[in-house]
């Protein structure tokens, strides 16, 4: 992709998304997401019910009537994008690919973070760590993490869900929003590390599928590629069977993301390529506040 036409699709993204963020996200994010702690603010005079153990003494003395210290939430944050860049995401039924799905999704996070002031760090990961981002905050940033969603090209088509979790764990010491974007089609056990991320930080599984991942259709004898291995073989899809157990398979896949998900605590969305990310976040949003 030449400079012109990658200069093209970002702003593309940042038009939509920020938009999104700016008139739709922002305010579900800030009051979804609590700060880590409170900050002094100011001082005031006392008023009746207000907690005395929050009175000022020096100032109290020094104008001889109480004050009480003000206290806000402290806001700054930083949220962690770790983004799935296998093979399977590059799958698409539709006008769109999971991948510009899941590029539009990372980008309205970022962009509803920098409304807050936060900082944003983006990991992107197949079955190793392809780029790390460190947090940071300002628009020049996001605008990176866009470009990069947009023109990396992994060196491994496979996926590691786990392989993310425990890095993560180890390069952040304090606590993150964690966003984790993926179809969550791999075959490695992710539980364990995911339980270990979720005391710390606060993670959220994003799952985007397209509906024809979902079961085979019945079209004969058809060669098929596995997106993450490049291997091709013939799959009789005719066969009832062989339908059955690929659809056993997927839903088994689904089932183990919502069920590990939910054992650590961490929240969950899962969003169709087709339908509206908007929706399934505003949702998702609105029932933590």
């Amino acid at each position: 992709m030449d400079t012109k036409e990658l200069l093209k699709k970002v702003r593309k993204i940042e038009i939509k998304t920020r938009k999104l963020s700016d008139h739709i996200f922002s305010g579900e994010y800030h009051t979804s997401f609590k700060g880590r702690g409170m900050t002094f603010s100011e001082v005031r005079q006392y008023q009746f019910g207000d907690d005395v153990r929050a009175i000022d003494w020096n100032v109290t003395a020094r104008y001889n009537e109480p004050y009480i210290k003000v206290f806000e939430e402290e806001r700054e944050l930083t949220m962690m994008l770790l983004v799935d860049v296998s093979g399977s995401e590059n799958f698409g039924s539709t006008s769109q690919q999971k991948k510009e799905v899941i590029t539009e999704i990372a980008a309205t996070m970022a962009f509803s973070a920098t409304q807050n002031n936060d900082k944003i760090g983006l990991v992107l990961f197949s079955d190793q760590i392809e780029l790390y981002i460190p947090p940071k905050k300002g628009k020049s940033h996001v605008l990176r993490i866009i470009r990069e969603l947009i023109e990396f090209e992994p060196k491994s088509r496979r996926t590691d869900v786990a392989q993310v979790l425990r890095f993560l764990s180890g390069v952040m010491k304090k606590k993150a929003i964690v966003f984790l974007i993926s179809d969550f089609i791999t075959e490695e056990s992710y539980e364990q590390p995911l339980k270990i991320a979720a005391k710390k930080h606060d993670v959220t599984g994003i799952r985007v599928f397209d509906r024809r991942e979902m079961e085979i259709p019945s079209l004969g004898v058809v060669p098929m590629i596995d997106a993450e291995t490049g291997e091709t073989i013939l799959v009789n899809t005719s066969s009832k069977q062989v339908r059955l157990a690929y659809q056993k398979n997927y839903h088994n896949k689904v089932e183990i993301f919502r069920d590990v998900f939910r054992k650590s605590g961490a929240g969950t969305v899962s969003t169709r390529v087709d339908e509206s990310y908007v929706t399934k976040l505003l949702g998702y949003f609105k029932s933590r506040a």
